[in-house]
């Protein structure tokens, strides 16, 4: 295939352009690029991507969007992206989205709280969805979307009495097995240093750790918010164990928390695991560096992320006919931040 008399200098290179080079119509090139790809014949649709090449051409999502009445594209908010976590996430749903044939529009929300002035670009710009991580939508951004018929995700938190999806960890049942693995152990003075209140996945933890000490006869010696923050838990921590010096253990509401809980038990000149052991959650990259050596709680990640997108296809292709929630397990790594005290009881 030559490109020869269309000389496409100085000239933006169109559909129309690449349907003349190809041999084919217009709206073939145009199914070629779109969902609609796999009703063309794979001849042609040789033909169609060689043309395209050639001419550098690319389709023009907006204008597809006009034909299609869809803009595959998706909004994802976030807040806490100074939490390793969360970073990794985004990275992931835009991998896989992409994948997809979807595009995405981010937006970093000042708060914990989305007002509706945040999300006015998710409408301006028709988004076919709404992916909410580490936040919650106010009644009134909520309203906005059911009126705009976009469907919302909430990512590893959730919202009771809600009319939204969401896909979290087994916030409960990770906490419980926690506790239980730190009894087993042999910890009987344990610190639970939690994130802030009122959310969903520090409430949930909670329960999930108190349970278990319930279950095994236990109280927690101490509970300190370090806010899901490094510098709040290394702050708290160090108050806590001056205050408490028969504390064993501090399990630790997420990954950033126990990283701040760890420099202000080595400050004390204590030693982890030998006098104090630190447990963590979520299992981000840094947990593994010989620094931390973190015993921590995984979050399935990857898993989460292709639930979400699931539910978010199934809702768009209008296979859900209600708000669905999905749990889904995690599993404790054990690394060398834990110390087995069972025999010295």
């Amino acid at each position: 295939m030559e490109k020869n008399k269309f000389d496409m200098k100085n000239k933006k290179v169109t559909a129309i352009d690449v349907a003349k080079l190809a041999g084919v119509s217009q709206p073939t090139v145009s199914r070629v690029f779109s969902s609609e790809g796999q009703s063309v014949s794979a001849e042609k649709r040789k033909r169609v991507e060689e043309a395209a090449k050639l001419l550098g051409y690319q389709p023009n999502v907006f204008a597809q969007s006009l034909i299609t009445n869809k803009t595959r594209i998706i909004g994802i908010v976030m807040t806490n992206l100074h939490n390793p976590f969360y970073p990794e996430v985004l990275s992931l749903f835009y991998e896989k989205l992409s994948k997809k044939g979807y595009h995405v529009l981010f937006i970093s929300s000042a708060s914990d709280s989305i007002e509706e002035q945040e999300i006015h670009q998710f409408i301006k710009y028709h988004v076919e969805a709404v992916i909410v991580t580490d936040a919650l939508l106010t009644s009134s951004a909520a309203e906005l979307f059911e009126r705009q018929n976009t469907p919302v995700i909430y990512f590893n938190r959730y919202s009771r009495n809600s009319r939204n999806h969401a896909v979290i960890c087994d916030n409960y049942n990770a906490a419980f097995q926690i506790g239980n693995y730190l009894v087993e152990s042999g910890h009987r003075n344990i610190c639970y240093i939690s994130g802030p209140e009122n959310t969903s996945t520090t409430e949930d933890r909670r329960k999930g750790f108190l349970d278990s000490l319930r279950k095994n006869k236990l109280k927690p010696t101490v509970i300190v918010n370090g806010n899901y923050d490094a510098e709040e838990s290394y702050r708290v921590a160090k108050q806590v164990l001056l205050e408490h010096p028969t504390i064993d253990s501090l399990f630790c509401g997420n990954d950033i928390s126990a990283f701040g809980a760890m420099k202000a038990v080595t400050d004390l000149g204590k030693r982890i695991p030998e006098d104090i052991s630190v447990v963590g959650f979520d299992d981000i990259r840094m947990a593994r560096w010989p620094l931390y050596n973190l015993t921590t709680w995984k979050q399935p990640m990857e898993e989460m992320v292709e639930e979400t997108i699931n539910i978010m296809l199934d809702h768009i292709g209008n296979k859900l006919d209600s708000p669905t929630t999905k749990l889904i397990p995690g599993e404790l790594i054990v690394r060398n931040s834990v110390k087995n005290r069972s025999s010295v009881d």
